[in-house]
């Protein structure tokens, strides 16, 4: 998969039926064998750009890859592309939205916040069209 050759969306609803959208003209994921390094830019939406990534690798409780002093997926119960910790968690628990705990829901930094578990989330990727 070539940089910039793909592009992302993730759409989100939360509970009281509103939406949100997070676009990302270039999408890359990297290899199994580095974690799976993911790199978005080209953000444009209304829901924040908490997935700005450049190549930080995919964690789970048992694969800590974050660069954080603890271990981010354990402590927020889900995998995910954590740096210190997150700004999104879509991996996170489904906590029918307002929660008291601090960011292990369904989490969009920019849309609902740490502490709203999101109703639906869905990333859907393609190759980027060409230009004629």
């Amino acid at each position: 998969m070539k940089l910039g050759s793909y592009e992302l969306r993730v759409d989100m609803q939360d509970f009281d039926g509103n939406w949100r959208y997070a676009y990302y003209r270039n999408f890359h994921v990297g290899e199994y064998y580095d974690s799976f390094p993911i790199t978005t830019s080209g953000y444009v939406g209304d829901a924040g750009p908490a997935m700005s990534f450049d190549d930080v690798p995919f964690s789970t409780k048992d694969h800590d890859h974050d660069a954080s002093e603890g271990d981010c997926a354990e402590t927020f119960e889900g995998a995910w592309w954590y740096i210190k910790c997150h700004a999104s968690n879509l991996n996170g628990r489904y906590l029918w939205g307002p929660h008291e705990s601090y960011a292990n829901g369904v989490n969009w930094g920019g849309f609902r916040g740490h502490y709203y578990s999101l109703k639906y989330t869905e990333m859907k990727m393609r190759l980027r069209p060409s230009k004629p």
